[in-house]
């Protein structure tokens, strides 16, 4: 049996003369330099002075009042035609009030198709019970559509797109989105 070997571990840093940084005075320094750059300077006000760029959306008759039923999702395209496959959305009469409704009830929603997750058809996912879009056939997400199609299970990190809706008589226009299409980088294009 040989002996083990001993090995010379280098000397620390502090052991060497030099001042080791603790946690605390790193995180103290760094807290006072963030600080300090986020105080105002008068000198610089003009520089942060932005203006909201407004798109103009298509109106765009999606449905009628007359022809929705509770639980029965219809589908039309916005904000491209029919040609455009993205398009695609789903309009609801939920039949209780729901973030952004329309109608007299407050009830009526429009939303993409596609998952935010993956891009999958949502189309036939639809739970009027409890009023959620899923579980997605590729990774389970699940959307509420009383709440502006917020994320309630899965993989998506973005609640589904919603339209904007206004009502013109019996018409159910659509006149926005509210969120990024699935597979586009502008809404319009």
């Amino acid at each position: 049996m040989s002996k083990p070997k001993t090995v010379e571990l280098p000397t620390r840093p502090a052991e060497a003369g030099h001042t080791c940084l603790s946690r605390r005075r790193f995180l103290a320094g760094a807290g006072s330099i963030v600080t300090v750059s986020l105080l105002p300077m008068p000198w610089h006000s003009e520089a942060f002075a932005a203006t909201a760029k407004l798109v103009e959306y298509p109106r765009r008759v999606v449905a009628s009042l007359s022809a929705l039923k509770v639980g029965v999702p219809v589908s039309a395209s916005y904000p491209g035609d029919a040609t455009d496959p993205l398009s695609l959305i789903q309009v609801f009469k939920l039949g209780h009030p729901a973030g952004a409704g329309v109608g007299p009830d407050g009830d009526i929603v429009a939303f993409s198709s596609y998952c935010t997750h993956m891009g999958m058809v949502l189309q036939g996912s639809y739970k009027s019970e409890h009023a959620v879009m899923g579980p997605c056939p590729l990774h389970l997400t699940t959307f509420d559509l009383t709440r502006h199609g917020m994320v309630i299970a899965g993989h998506a990190t973005e609640s589904l797109p919603q339209i904007v809706l206004e009502t013109d008589g019996d018409d159910i226009v659509a006149t926005g989105v509210l969120g990024l299409l699935y597979g586009k980088h502008n809404n319009l294009s």
